[in-house]
């Protein structure tokens, strides 16, 4: 792997694929899970990691060239990324983004359609509700070949608009890290709940903490970002691996107005799972879900906004063998099928490329643990 930056242009390379990463740019607690992605992918194939700076002015830059693509297609506006130049070819440019937003930060890269025979962009969040307002971002999607999405309901709503083959892949994880095997550490954490929550289950939750009936961990940050995104993960999954139960609901569960009703599975579940919590709480109603977490329990229901937590909790506390019995699940169907390895091998056949040994052996070694957990 070579981290590229902006002094580094015109080091030798003959690295196949080029990975765009914002990590330089974005610092949200929410992009940390696609930094680790980006290093994953650098142990499993042979990539450099370009990494665009900041340019002066950059925030206000942000907020002009956001009303603007809101408006009009105006695809050549630079949002505040120092210019960067692609001075070789790839068999591969790939590119992972939040928000429609992010992509105008491509803008400062030159040349990098020209430099690459196939391009494929992921995008974690577009609502299909929301594809009209952001048609000024459709000229960008065009140039890639491929767009990938983490929203299953917006696939056709999006491929219609951009002309471009759309493709639902799910989040993924860094189920090795995750995982609390082979040596499980004592589940300490009574309750892990982090990212949109029910403030009715939270005060319930809150006030069991207080009166010293359980340890309760929770959000307490304001600003959601991080200067160190890789221990930022670290420090999520060393939490979960000691939890018995994580909360999860679905993506954007506070903000039904910005989903417009849509049904997606958020990050919490992948990272709760891969963990071997008990995950509790509400999940989406969707092929989608039954696809990726179909198995017994990988979701026990607490209703959105359930105020007897007490009871709840001891309910569960009094079916040992089936909280174990789902923590068992939620850890090994992780490491068979929601690590990074497969979204990586997912995209390659996307992109008519090879798997390179070194996905090979990291998927023997997942379904090794796999079977270590399946003994336990």
């Amino acid at each position: 792997m070579r981290i590229e930056q902006q002094s580094k242009i015109g080091v030798p390379s003959e690295s196949r694929i080029c990975v765009y990463s914002q990590r330089q740019l974005q610092r949200w607690f929410s992009a940390c899970g696609d930094y680790e992605f980006e290093d994953l992918l650098c142990e499993f194939d042979d990539a450099d990691i370009l990494t665009p700076q900041p340019s002066y002015g950059r925030k206000i830059r942000q907020k002009i060239s956001s009303r603007l693509m809101r408006h009009a297609s105006v695809s050549f506006v630079n949002p505040g990324a120092r210019k960067f130049h692609i001075d070789r070819d790839y068999e591969l440019f790939f590119a992972k983004f939040l928000v429609p937003r992010d992509l105008l930060a491509l803008n400062a890269v030159k040349e990098w359609r020209k430099r690459c025979r196939v391009a494929i962009c992921w995008l974690a969040e577009l609502w299909a509700e929301d594809v009209p307002e952001y048609k000024g971002y459709a000229k960008i999607l065009s140039q890639f070949d491929y767009v990938i999405l983490n929203c299953s309901a917006s696939v056709q709503t999006i491929q219609d608009v951009v002309k471009r083959p759309c493709i639902y892949v799910p989040p993924g994880v860094d189920a090795i890290k995750f995982c609390p095997y082979p040596n499980p550490p004592l589940r300490s954490i009574d309750v892990y709940s982090i990212g949109r929550k029910s403030q009715v289950t939270h005060k319930a939750l809150l006030k069991m903490a207080q009166e010293k009936k359980i340890f309760y961990i929770y959000d307490t940050s304001l600003t959601m970002q991080t200067a160190l995104p890789t221990e930022h993960r670290s420090l999520i999954a060393n939490i979960a691996k000691r939890s018995r139960y994580f909360m999860v609901n679905p993506a954007k569960v506070t903000r039904p107005a910005d989903t417009g009703g849509q049904d997606e599975i958020g990050f919490r579940y992948f990272e709760g799972a891969a963990a071997g919590t008990v995950m509790i709480g509400e999940h989406p109603k969707t092929e989608a879900f039954q696809k990726n977490f179909g198995w017994p329990d990988a979701v026990i229901h607490v209703p959105f906004g359930a105020a007897n937590m007490a009871e709840i909790l001891a309910e569960f506390d009094s079916q040992p063998d089936r909280m174990e019995q789902a923590r068992k699940n939620n850890t090994a169907q992780s490491l068979l099928r929601h690590d990074w390895a497969y979204r990586w091998k997912a995209i390659l056949d996307i992109a008519g490329l090879k798997p390179l040994d070194a996905l090979a052996d990291r998927e023997e070694r997942l379904r090794n643990l796999a079977r270590e957990v399946a003994k336990a």
